[in-house]
């Protein structure tokens, strides 16, 4: 059975560079993916879910930077590399704040390229395994199974079979016990906008979850003000 190729977004308005770059990648065994704008690398992104996303900062129709604003509020996994000429540190930082994993000042080696992108795969990779999902998580007297959405009370065997929103939040929550998960992060990750509506009905869905888990008087979720929530087990 043959492995899954890789996938490589390229994203770069210098056709011949870009050529040149997927030629090469080509020849190493990727499947490489072309656009030459923002605007297309964007739509391209949201289509292929690559396994890497390396883009050009200075493009017409989106720039680099406005590109990866868009994509890292649905998606913050991803490892992109920035191709850049502009190496200012105030460039750099804007990048790295924005969710870049790596950057690359251009003229550069097609070699040091692909080193760098097998690095930031190998990373990736690293990190999926690390947060690999348990088949349960324990929650005091309660027992959580994400793949079926299934709350079970272990005392008297009551079960609740909660909606997807209900499970993937009390899904962040179990990730953290005991740390504060930032609304925000949950609000981008689950509903991909974090306005004023969404909040709203984002403390809706934790009112339930704190019934479901009323039963067992020592757990909590608790709000941290201004902040997030924190799943608690108090002894």
């Amino acid at each position: 059975m043959s492995m899954k190729k890789i996938i490589i977004l390229l994203v770069e308005d210098e056709k011949t560079l870009a050529f040149i770059i997927a030629d090469t990648l080509l020849g190493k065994g990727y499947e490489v993916h072309v656009a030459h704008n923002g605007a297309d690398g964007l739509k391209l992104f949201r289509e292929l879910h690559p396994d890497i996303l390396v883009a050009d900062v200075m493009m017409p129709r989106l720039d680099g930077f406005e590109m990866v604003r868009q994509i890292r509020r649905h998606d913050s996994s991803t490892p992109v590399l920035f191709l850049t000429a502009r190496s200012a540190p105030d460039d750099v930082v804007e990048g790295f704040e924005l969710g870049a994993n790596d950057y690359l000042k251009k003229p550069f080696a097609i070699q040091e390229l692909e080193v760098r992108i097998r690095a930031l795969l190998g990373k990736a990779y690293m990190i999926s395994q690390s947060v690999q999902e348990p088949e349960n998580y324990k929650i005091g007297e309660f027992c959580f199974f994400p793949s079926n959405q299934t709350l079970v009370h272990n005392p008297c065997g009551y079960s609740i079979v909660m909606s997807h929103r209900e499970s993937e939040i009390l899904r962040f929550l179990c990730r953290a016990k005991g740390e504060i998960v930032p609304m925000r992060s949950v609000l981008l990750e689950i509903w991909g906008d974090d306005d004023f509506f969404n909040a709203r009905s984002f403390q809706v869905f934790i009112t339930r979850l704190r019934r479901y888990l009323s039963r067992d008087p020592h757990v909590r979720i608790v709000n941290v003000r201004g902040t997030g929530y924190r799943l608690m087990i108090m002894t």
